[in-house]
C-alpha cells in the first residue's frame, strides 16, 4: 500500500471550490447560526455542571420545551440550507423560536442559543438570492443572437410571435380595447 491518497492536489480545490459556489446560492451563514442556536437550547436544561467540587443541575420542569425548541431550530437550520425558498418563513420561525426560549429554557441557553437565532434568523429573512454572475449579459447577448436564427421567435419587443399573431397575455395592449381592465369572459 502507499501513503498516497486517491485525491489528487486538484481534487480538493476542486470540492473547496463546488463548496463555495453551493454556499453562496443559499443563506448559509444563516442557516449555520440557526442550527448552532438549538444546541445551548437542548443542552443546558439537561446538563449536569461541575464547578470544583459543586454539582450544577439545571434541570427544570420545561426540559421538554427546550428539547422541542432546540429540536426546531437545528431543522429550520437544516431546512435554510436545502430548502431556501423557505427562508422567509424559517427566519421569522427562528426569532419567533428564539424569543420563546427566553422563558422557557433558562434565558434560552444561557442567552448564546438566543442570540444565535436572533442573529440567524434576521440574516435569513433579509438574505436574498444574488445576479447569475459577472458573465450574465454575456449569455444574454449569446441567447438573442441565436434567437434571431430561428424563424418563428419572438420579436424584440415580445408582441408578435412568428405566426404575426399578438402575443400579449395581459389585457393591457391598447388594440384590443381592454384598457388595462380585465373581461370575465
Amino acid at each position: 500500500m502507499s501513503a498516497e491518497t486517491s485525491a489528487g492536489p486538484g481534487q480538493f480545490v476542486r470540492r473547496r471550490q463546488q463548496f463555495r459556489a453551493w454556499r453562496g446560492t443559499r443563506p448559509f451563514w444563516a442557516g449555520l447560526f440557526v442550527l448552532l442556536s438549538g444546541f445551548p437550547i437542548m443542552y443546558f436544561p439537561y446538563a449536569r455542571l461541575q464547578i470544583g467540587h459543586l454539582a450544577l443541575a439545571m434541570a427544570t420542569t420545561a426540559g421538554a420545551g427546550s428539547l422541542i425548541i432546540g429540536v426546531l431550530l437545528v431543522v429550520l437550520g437544516f431546512s435554510l440550507w436545502f430548502q431556501k425558498h423557505v427562508r422567509v418563513f424559517a427566519g421569522v420561525a427562528a426569532i419567533l423560536l428564539a424569543l420563546v426560549s427566553l422563558p422557557v429554557s433558562n434565558f434560552g441557553g444561557f442567552v448564546i442559543g438566543f442570540l444565535l437565532a436572533l442573529i440567524g434568523g434576521a440574516m435569513a429573512v433579509s438574505w436574498a438570492p444574488g445576479a447569475e454572475g459577472a458573465d450574465a449579459p454575456e449569455r444574454a447577448e449569446d441567447a438573442e443572437d441565436a434567437g434571431r436564427d430561428q424563424s418563428a421567435a419572438p420579436a424584440a419587443d415580445g408582441t408578435r410571435d412568428g405566426l404575426g399573431e399578438t402575443n400579449d397575455l395581459s389585457g393591457t395592449s391598447p388594440a384590443n380595447g381592454a384598457n388595462g381592465r380585465h373581461s370575465a369572459g
